[in-house]
Protein backbone atom coordinates (compact mmCIF):
# COMPACT_ATOMS: atom_id res chain seq x y z
CA UNK A 1 0.00 0.00 0.00
CA UNK A 2 2.80 2.43 0.91
CA UNK A 3 4.73 1.63 -2.27
CA UNK A 4 1.59 2.20 -4.35
CA UNK A 5 1.00 5.55 -2.65
CA UNK A 6 4.61 6.60 -3.30
CA UNK A 7 4.13 5.91 -7.01
CA UNK A 8 1.16 8.24 -7.39
CA UNK A 9 1.88 10.75 -4.60
CA UNK A 10 3.96 13.14 -6.79
CA UNK A 11 1.26 12.97 -9.47
CA UNK A 12 -1.53 13.83 -7.03
CA UNK A 13 0.48 16.55 -5.29
CA UNK A 14 1.66 18.09 -8.56
CA UNK A 15 -1.88 18.15 -9.93
CA UNK A 16 -3.22 19.61 -6.67
CA UNK A 17 -0.62 22.40 -6.74
CA UNK A 18 -1.61 23.28 -10.30
CA UNK A 19 -5.29 23.16 -9.40
CA UNK A 20 -4.76 25.59 -6.51
CA UNK A 21 -2.07 27.93 -7.82
CA UNK A 22 -1.77 27.57 -11.60
CA UNK A 23 1.52 28.59 -13.21
CA UNK A 24 3.84 30.20 -10.62
CA UNK A 25 4.38 33.61 -12.23
CA UNK A 26 6.90 34.73 -9.60
CA UNK A 27 9.07 31.63 -9.83
CA UNK A 28 11.44 30.64 -12.64
CA UNK A 29 9.53 28.43 -15.07
CA UNK A 30 11.22 25.75 -17.22
CA UNK A 31 9.02 26.67 -20.21
CA UNK A 32 10.53 30.18 -20.12
CA UNK A 33 13.99 28.61 -20.20
CA UNK A 34 12.90 26.37 -23.06
CA UNK A 35 11.71 29.41 -24.96
CA UNK A 36 15.01 31.20 -24.47
CA UNK A 37 16.97 28.18 -25.71
CA UNK A 38 14.75 27.84 -28.77
CA UNK A 39 14.94 31.55 -29.54
CA UNK A 40 18.72 31.52 -29.15
CA UNK A 41 19.08 28.59 -31.53
CA UNK A 42 16.55 29.89 -34.05
CA UNK A 43 18.23 33.28 -34.41
CA UNK A 44 21.59 31.64 -35.07
CA UNK A 45 20.55 28.70 -37.23
CA UNK A 46 17.48 29.85 -39.17
CA UNK A 47 19.41 31.44 -42.02
CA UNK A 48 21.42 30.46 -45.04
CA UNK A 49 21.26 26.97 -46.50
CA UNK A 50 19.96 23.66 -45.05
CA UNK A 51 17.44 25.32 -42.75
CA UNK A 52 15.28 22.20 -42.49
CA UNK A 53 18.25 20.06 -41.43
CA UNK A 54 19.42 22.65 -38.93
CA UNK A 55 15.93 22.96 -37.47
CA UNK A 56 15.68 19.17 -37.18
CA UNK A 57 19.00 18.90 -35.36
CA UNK A 58 18.11 21.71 -32.96
CA UNK A 59 14.70 20.20 -32.15
CA UNK A 60 16.02 16.66 -31.59
CA UNK A 61 18.98 17.82 -29.50
CA UNK A 62 16.82 19.98 -27.23
CA UNK A 63 14.21 17.26 -26.69
CA UNK A 64 16.80 14.58 -25.90
CA UNK A 65 18.74 16.98 -23.70
CA UNK A 66 15.71 17.69 -21.52
CA UNK A 67 14.83 13.99 -21.23
CA UNK A 68 18.32 12.88 -20.22
CA UNK A 69 18.97 15.80 -17.87
CA UNK A 70 15.86 14.92 -15.87
CA UNK A 71 16.59 11.19 -16.10
CA UNK A 72 20.18 11.81 -14.95
CA UNK A 73 19.07 13.91 -12.01
CA UNK A 74 16.76 11.15 -10.85
CA UNK A 75 19.61 8.63 -11.01
CA UNK A 76 21.79 10.89 -8.87
CA UNK A 77 19.18 11.36 -6.14
CA UNK A 78 19.33 8.42 -3.71
CA UNK A 79 16.93 9.91 -1.18
CA UNK A 80 13.29 8.93 -1.73
CA UNK A 81 11.94 12.16 -0.25
CA UNK A 82 14.08 14.34 -2.55
CA UNK A 83 13.07 12.18 -5.50
CA UNK A 84 9.39 12.67 -4.65
CA UNK A 85 9.88 16.43 -4.29
CA UNK A 86 11.62 16.67 -7.67
CA UNK A 87 8.85 14.71 -9.41
CA UNK A 88 6.14 16.79 -7.72
CA UNK A 89 7.75 20.05 -8.84
CA UNK A 90 8.18 18.84 -12.43
CA UNK A 91 4.56 17.67 -12.63
CA UNK A 92 3.38 20.97 -11.16
CA UNK A 93 5.32 22.92 -13.79
CA UNK A 94 4.16 20.69 -16.65
CA UNK A 95 0.42 21.00 -16.01
CA UNK A 96 -1.39 24.12 -17.19
CA UNK A 97 -5.06 23.41 -16.60
CA UNK A 98 -5.79 26.11 -14.04
CA UNK A 99 -3.86 28.89 -15.77
CA UNK A 100 -5.58 28.12 -19.07
CA UNK A 101 -9.03 28.29 -17.51
CA UNK A 102 -8.16 31.54 -15.72
CA UNK A 103 -6.95 33.12 -18.95
CA UNK A 104 -10.10 32.14 -20.86
CA UNK A 105 -12.33 33.49 -18.08
CA UNK A 106 -10.42 36.77 -18.15
CA UNK A 107 -10.96 37.03 -21.92
CA UNK A 108 -14.72 36.84 -21.47
CA UNK A 109 -14.65 39.33 -18.59
CA UNK A 110 -12.49 41.73 -20.62
CA UNK A 111 -14.83 41.42 -23.58
CA UNK A 112 -17.76 42.38 -21.34
CA UNK A 113 -15.96 45.67 -20.72
CA UNK A 114 -14.90 46.42 -24.29
CA UNK A 115 -13.98 44.78 -27.59
CA UNK A 116 -10.46 46.24 -27.49
CA UNK A 117 -9.82 44.75 -24.04
CA UNK A 118 -11.13 41.41 -25.22
CA UNK A 119 -8.81 41.48 -28.25
CA UNK A 120 -5.82 42.39 -26.10
CA UNK A 121 -6.57 39.65 -23.59
CA UNK A 122 -7.13 36.86 -26.11
CA UNK A 123 -3.84 37.80 -27.79
CA UNK A 124 -2.13 36.41 -24.66
CA UNK A 125 -3.30 32.87 -25.40
CA UNK A 126 -3.61 32.57 -29.20
CA UNK A 127 -1.09 32.79 -32.03
CA UNK A 128 -3.39 34.46 -34.55
CA UNK A 129 -3.58 38.20 -35.16
CA UNK A 130 -6.34 39.59 -32.92
CA UNK A 131 -6.44 43.29 -33.79
CA UNK A 132 -9.41 42.96 -36.15
CA UNK A 133 -11.38 40.19 -34.45
CA UNK A 134 -15.08 40.69 -33.78
CA UNK A 135 -16.55 39.92 -30.34
CA UNK A 136 -17.79 36.57 -31.65
CA UNK A 137 -14.34 35.77 -33.06
CA UNK A 138 -12.70 36.64 -29.73
CA UNK A 139 -15.00 34.22 -27.89
CA UNK A 140 -14.45 31.57 -30.54
CA UNK A 141 -10.66 31.95 -30.35
CA UNK A 142 -10.71 31.64 -26.56
CA UNK A 143 -12.87 28.50 -26.57
CA UNK A 144 -10.88 26.88 -29.38
CA UNK A 145 -7.74 27.47 -27.34
CA UNK A 146 -9.39 26.08 -24.21
CA UNK A 147 -10.16 22.84 -26.05
CA UNK A 148 -6.86 22.53 -27.89
CA UNK A 149 -4.76 23.32 -24.85
CA UNK A 150 -6.64 20.87 -22.67
CA UNK A 151 -4.78 18.35 -24.81
CA UNK A 152 -1.44 20.19 -24.95
CA UNK A 153 -1.48 21.49 -21.38
CA UNK A 154 -3.02 18.64 -19.40
CA UNK A 155 -3.90 15.38 -21.17
CA UNK A 156 -0.72 15.00 -23.23
CA UNK A 157 1.68 15.73 -20.33
CA UNK A 158 -0.18 13.18 -18.19
CA UNK A 159 -0.12 10.68 -21.08
CA UNK A 160 3.66 10.99 -21.45
CA UNK A 161 4.10 10.84 -17.68
CA UNK A 162 2.23 7.54 -17.66
CA UNK A 163 4.56 6.19 -20.38
CA UNK A 164 7.96 7.71 -19.53
CA UNK A 165 7.66 9.36 -16.12
CA UNK A 166 8.74 12.93 -15.45
CA UNK A 167 11.64 12.81 -17.99
CA UNK A 168 9.12 12.06 -20.74
CA UNK A 169 6.65 14.60 -19.36
CA UNK A 170 9.15 17.46 -19.42
CA UNK A 171 10.56 16.37 -22.79
CA UNK A 172 7.00 16.58 -24.15
CA UNK A 173 6.80 20.17 -22.90
CA UNK A 174 9.92 20.95 -24.93
CA UNK A 175 8.26 19.36 -27.98
CA UNK A 176 5.18 21.50 -27.44
CA UNK A 177 7.20 24.68 -26.87
CA UNK A 178 9.18 24.10 -30.05
CA UNK A 179 5.97 23.73 -32.04
CA UNK A 180 4.38 26.81 -30.49
CA UNK A 181 7.41 28.95 -31.34
CA UNK A 182 8.64 27.68 -34.72
CA UNK A 183 6.11 25.14 -35.96
CA UNK A 184 4.35 27.49 -38.39
CA UNK A 185 3.96 27.33 -42.17
CA UNK A 186 5.01 30.93 -42.62
CA UNK A 187 7.89 32.04 -44.84
CA UNK A 188 10.21 32.33 -41.86
CA UNK A 189 9.45 28.98 -40.19
CA UNK A 190 8.15 26.60 -42.88
CA UNK A 191 11.57 24.94 -43.35
CA UNK A 192 13.29 25.50 -40.03
CA UNK A 193 10.26 24.52 -37.94
CA UNK A 194 9.15 21.63 -40.15
CA UNK A 195 10.59 18.89 -37.95
CA UNK A 196 9.41 20.55 -34.75
CA UNK A 197 5.85 20.60 -36.12
CA UNK A 198 5.98 16.96 -37.23
CA UNK A 199 7.44 15.77 -33.92
CA UNK A 200 4.64 17.60 -32.13
CA UNK A 201 2.09 15.94 -34.43
CA UNK A 202 3.42 12.50 -33.49
CA UNK A 203 3.64 13.30 -29.76
CA UNK A 204 0.04 14.53 -29.70
CA UNK A 205 -1.58 11.96 -32.00
CA UNK A 206 -2.98 9.74 -29.25
CA UNK A 207 -3.42 12.45 -26.56
CA UNK A 208 -5.53 14.66 -28.86
CA UNK A 209 -7.95 11.86 -29.63
CA UNK A 210 -7.97 10.76 -26.01
CA UNK A 211 -8.79 14.35 -25.01
CA UNK A 212 -11.77 14.41 -27.36
CA UNK A 213 -13.00 11.07 -25.99
CA UNK A 214 -12.70 12.26 -22.38
CA UNK A 215 -14.53 15.50 -23.22
CA UNK A 216 -17.39 13.57 -24.80
CA UNK A 217 -17.55 11.23 -21.79
CA UNK A 218 -17.54 14.28 -19.49
CA UNK A 219 -20.51 15.72 -21.40
CA UNK A 220 -22.48 12.48 -21.16
CA UNK A 221 -23.27 12.73 -24.89
CA UNK A 222 -21.58 9.67 -26.35
CA UNK A 223 -23.53 10.15 -29.59
CA UNK A 224 -21.15 13.04 -30.34
CA UNK A 225 -18.31 10.62 -31.11
CA UNK A 226 -19.47 10.36 -34.72
CA UNK A 227 -19.52 14.18 -34.98
CA UNK A 228 -16.00 14.36 -33.53
CA UNK A 229 -14.63 11.75 -35.91
CA UNK A 230 -16.17 13.51 -38.92
CA UNK A 231 -15.21 17.07 -38.01
CA UNK A 232 -11.91 16.47 -36.20
CA UNK A 233 -10.28 15.55 -39.52
CA UNK A 234 -11.21 18.89 -41.09
CA UNK A 235 -8.57 20.84 -39.18
CA UNK A 236 -5.26 21.70 -40.85
CA UNK A 237 -3.55 20.09 -37.86
CA UNK A 238 -3.83 16.30 -37.64
CA UNK A 239 -4.58 16.63 -33.93
CA UNK A 240 -6.05 19.99 -32.89
CA UNK A 241 -9.34 19.39 -34.67
CA UNK A 242 -10.40 16.54 -32.39
CA UNK A 243 -10.69 18.38 -29.04
CA UNK A 244 -12.07 21.42 -30.90
CA UNK A 245 -14.67 19.24 -32.61
CA UNK A 246 -15.58 17.71 -29.25
CA UNK A 247 -16.23 21.13 -27.72
CA UNK A 248 -18.03 22.41 -30.83
CA UNK A 249 -20.32 19.39 -30.64
CA UNK A 250 -20.91 19.79 -26.91
CA UNK A 251 -21.74 23.50 -27.30
CA UNK A 252 -23.53 23.03 -30.66
CA UNK A 253 -21.50 25.84 -32.20
CA UNK A 254 -19.02 26.44 -35.02
CA UNK A 255 -15.24 26.82 -34.76
CA UNK A 256 -12.54 27.36 -37.38
CA UNK A 257 -12.60 29.60 -40.43
CA UNK A 258 -10.00 32.02 -41.85
CA UNK A 259 -7.42 33.59 -39.50
CA UNK A 260 -4.31 35.73 -39.88
CA UNK A 261 -0.99 34.48 -38.47
CA UNK A 262 2.03 36.80 -38.64
CA UNK A 263 0.28 38.83 -41.33
CA UNK A 264 -0.54 35.81 -43.53
CA UNK A 265 -4.10 34.56 -44.11
CA UNK A 266 -4.80 30.89 -43.36
CA UNK A 267 -8.21 29.67 -44.51
CA UNK A 268 -9.09 26.93 -42.03
CA UNK A 269 -12.15 24.72 -42.56
CA UNK A 270 -15.12 25.22 -40.28
CA UNK A 271 -15.77 22.67 -37.53
CA UNK A 272 -19.48 22.40 -36.86
CA UNK A 273 -22.35 24.12 -38.64
CA UNK A 274 -24.28 26.16 -36.08
CA UNK A 275 -22.86 29.69 -36.35
CA UNK A 276 -24.72 30.91 -33.29
CA UNK A 277 -23.63 33.67 -30.94
CA UNK A 278 -21.39 32.37 -28.16
CA UNK A 279 -22.10 33.47 -24.59
CA UNK A 280 -20.45 33.54 -21.18
CA UNK A 281 -22.54 30.49 -20.25
CA UNK A 282 -20.80 28.59 -23.04
CA UNK A 283 -17.49 29.44 -21.39
CA UNK A 284 -18.73 28.08 -18.06
CA UNK A 285 -19.90 24.88 -19.75
CA UNK A 286 -16.54 24.51 -21.51
CA UNK A 287 -14.65 25.02 -18.23
CA UNK A 288 -16.77 22.33 -16.55
CA UNK A 289 -16.01 19.92 -19.40
CA UNK A 290 -12.29 20.69 -19.16
CA UNK A 291 -12.17 20.09 -15.43
CA UNK A 292 -14.13 16.85 -15.65
CA UNK A 293 -11.96 15.52 -18.49
CA UNK A 294 -8.88 16.50 -16.49
CA UNK A 295 -10.07 14.53 -13.45
CA UNK A 296 -10.86 11.51 -15.61
CA UNK A 297 -7.34 11.63 -17.04
CA UNK A 298 -5.83 11.97 -13.56
CA UNK A 299 -7.62 8.80 -12.47
CA UNK A 300 -6.62 6.99 -15.66
CA UNK A 301 -2.98 8.02 -15.30
CA UNK A 302 -2.92 6.94 -11.66
CA UNK A 303 -4.26 3.52 -12.60
CA UNK A 304 -1.65 3.10 -15.35
CA UNK A 305 1.20 4.14 -13.03
CA UNK A 306 0.03 1.72 -10.34
CA UNK A 307 -0.37 -1.15 -12.81
CA UNK A 308 3.15 -0.63 -14.21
Amino acid sequence: MINTLLLILPLLLGWLLDFIFGDPSRLPHPIVWFGKMISWGEHRLNKGHHRMAKGAVMAIVLILMVFFVVWGLKQLIPNTVLWLILDTIIIFYCLAGTTLIREVRVVFLALDRSLDEGRQQVARIVGRDTSQLSAQEVRTAALETLAENLSDGVIAPLFWFALLGTPGMLAYKMVNTLDSMIGYRTERYKDFGCWAAHIDDVANYIPARLTALLMVIASGKLSLLKFVWKNGRKHASPNSGYPEAALAGILNCRFGGPHYYFGELFDKPFIGENDRELTTQDMHTAVHINRTAELLMLVLTSLVVISL
